[in-house]
């Protein structure tokens, strides 16, 4: 007697199915965003709990907010995730759009200023910087514009992504927020050398770049404390006389404090009395020096190097030039910013405000960076569907 065989489920499908999705999951790069997330979060209620008590209020205030960041950035990242991310190339000029329509917003009277820049909505307790949801919009377009030709970047395609990518830096730069613009910038240059972008081109750029720059200290478009940021970290002898010579000096103060293995955690003499400014944004990192020392600090640069590695490799393995553009966006913008905001918490770079991807306080940095992992994560598992 003959049988019917029994009809496959769902289940049994996915599970045979070599190329699904779901089977290339990167786990390195997960595993390191969380620690890396998870770390950020011990530093941040260590920065903040003791002058929280101080002032009379819950020492994990802070704590439990960036704990909903992560949570709500993890959210996010399973939704990029879900989505196939070609279908983000249809979007892209939706996004770009409506990144640039907030970018305008936010230098009208809704826009809320911050330590002398115009960078934020305030909504209650919360702030929100369209600057960070820039950058993801940012890549997605130029993708989207630097992919469509295929071979090498035509002096036409080359020009259009300029002029894509200055539209949101000259809105950055009016609020002013030179962090945000470099990383802008960072974007644009690395994206344009993986999508074939000739040497002259690269060139020419620099070389307008430059004069821009000398421009803006030329017509003093820059503000006093921002030019003090950008050079006090060159300057030799006592820079302690200017805010920025202060919290630069603090800040090397507070990491060589930690030594090898660092004072313990909630430890810190100088994260306890509050010396750093900025310490849960924009200085994080000196927490981790001076709690966890040299053995902490190495093993954060270690868990950055592997979301690196991932995220290069990632690049290698799309399957199209519009994933691989993806991921040059986002390492360039990872890469750039830990560079930065390490490099300046150690006084070898010029304070510029950036936080410390998934470690520094904050929900639009914490989504961002969350979200643009997703993208690569996205990239990766579907390199064979």
């Amino acid at each position: 007697m003959q049988t019917t065989a029994a009809p496959r489920g769902i289940g049994a499908v996915l599970r045979r199915d070599p190329a699904a999705p779901w089977r290339h999951l990167d786990w390195p790069l997960v595993g390191a965003a969380a620690a890396i997330a998870g770390l950020g979060v011990l530093m941040v209620f260590s920065a903040t709990r003791t002058a929280m008590a101080d002032a009379g209020l819950d020492p994990a205030t802070y704590l439990k907010r960036q704990l909903a960041f992560v949570a709500v950035g993890t959210v996010v990242m399973a939704l990029v995730v879900a989505v196939d991310y070609h279908s983000y190339r249809d979007f892209a000029p939706i996004g770009y759009l409506g990144a640039v329509a907030m970018l305008v917003l936010v230098l009208s009277p809704l826009g809320t200023e911050v330590r002398g820049a115009q960078s934020w909505f305030a909504i209650g307790s919360f702030q929100i910087q369209p600057a960070e949801f820039a950058k993801l919009a940012l890549i997605a377009m130029l993708a989207t514009c630097a992919g469509s030709g295929g071979g090498a970047l035509d002096r036409r395609r080359f020009l259009v992504c300029l002029g894509i990518g200055g539209v949101p830096i000259a809105l950055v730069l009016l609020q002013p927020d030179l962090g945000s613009t470099l990383v802008l910038m960072a974007i644009i240059v690395g994206m344009l050398v993986i999508a074939g972008a000739r040497p002259r081109h690269l060139a020419a750029l620099g070389v307008v770049a430059l004069l821009g720059v000398i421009a803006l200290f030329q017509l003093d478009l820059v503000d006093d404390y921002q030019r003090e940021r950008l050079t006090n970290f060159a300057r030799t002898g006592d820079t302690a006389a200017t805010a920025s010579g202060f919290q630069s000096e603090q800040a090397e103060t507070a990491i060589g404090a930690g030594g090898l293995f660092g004072a313990g955690l909630f430890e810190g003499t100088q994260t306890k009395l509050g010396f750093v400014p900025e310490q849960q944004t924009d200085f994080i990192f000196t927490v981790v020096g001076e709690e966890l020392g040299f053995a902490g600090s190495a093993t954060l640069v270690l868990l950055y190097g592997v979301i690196v590695w991932r995220v290069w490799r990632t690049a290698q393995l799309s399957r199209d030039l519009y994933g691989t553009l993806v991921c040059a966006g986002v390492l360039a913008m990872l890469v750039f910013q830990v560079f930065e905001n390490m490099g300046m918490s150690m006084g070898l770079m010029p304070i510029t405000g950036l936080p410390l991807p998934l470690m520094s306080y904050g929900g639009s940095s914490m989504l961002t960076s969350c979200a643009a992992l997703g993208l690569v994560l996205n990239v990766h598992m579907r390199r064979f569907s």
